[in-house]
């Protein structure tokens, strides 16, 4: 158990670039959410549902993250800053699975008015951008990334990536696609519409910036020191 939340932290580290140690990432509220949410899950599928719905209210309010106690869940997601993340009751979410700030798998209803699945699939290693919506019963494949504000509503082909409302497919450099990890769900490109990704393209922009003044002052500090020229008398 011990070794399993050692992974989980290690997984959670490399995909985000804020935390210095694993402390850090033990206050994250993803990390609780998907925490107690695996205790509601354990108390659903034995039939406790009050009790269910209790931790799930109660993780709610401490985290801003809701999580129906139905939701089937892998290992290692990863959701980051989490308010206003909503995942349904049939909603079935992979391994290594990346969710940012206010993303919804939500549910459609169902016309032949019986429940069964209304809510999406994710498969292994996808990223959901922030502000995504992602409704009905669709399956978005392995390493598929769904952009920033995207409103995806039918199948999302294997290591797609989609944007706009409703989300279309966007060509991908096969360089960024060999890439472990992207943060925020997509790479800085021209190809990506800016009405729809203007937060992923600040956030973007603000890393190179960052990057590029930590190179200067890596350069500032391993220049030698200059000589001071003296007048002549």
């Amino acid at each position: 158990m011990f070794n399993g939340l050692i992974a989980y932290l290690d997984s959670i580290k490399a995909r985000d670039p804020a935390p210095r140690t694993r402390w850090e990432i033990l206050l994250y509220p993803g990390l609780l959410a998907v925490g107690m949410h695996r205790i509601a899950h354990w108390l659903f599928e034995a039939d406790l549902f009050f009790l269910a719905r209790f931790v799930n209210h109660l993780s709610r309010w401490l985290t801003g993250i809701d999580i129906h106690p139905g939701a089937q869940i892998g290992r290692h997601l990863f959701i980051d800053h989490g308010f206003g993340v909503v995942i349904g009751e049939t909603a079935e979410i992979g391994d290594n699975v990346s969710i940012y700030q206010d993303v919804t798998l939500g549910g459609t209803d169902p016309a032949n008015g019986i429940g069964g699945k209304r809510h999406p699939t994710l498969c292994d290693d996808v990223i959901v951008g922030s502000g995504a919506q992602i409704l009905g019963p669709v399956t978005v494949n392995t390493r598929a990334r769904v952009g920033a504000n995207a409103v995806v509503t039918k199948d999302v082909p294997e290591g797609a990536v989609m944007v706009g409302i409703p989300a279309r497919s966007t060509l991908l450099d096969a360089t960024e696609y060999a890439r472990e990890f992207v943060p925020y769900g997509t790479p800085c490109c021209e190809t990506f519409d800016p009405a729809t990704q203007k937060l992923e393209l600040l956030q973007c922009q603000l890393e190179q910036m960052q990057k590029q003044i930590a190179e200067l002052m890596a350069e500032r500090d391993d220049a030698p020191p200059r000589k001071g020229s003296r007048k002549s008398a």
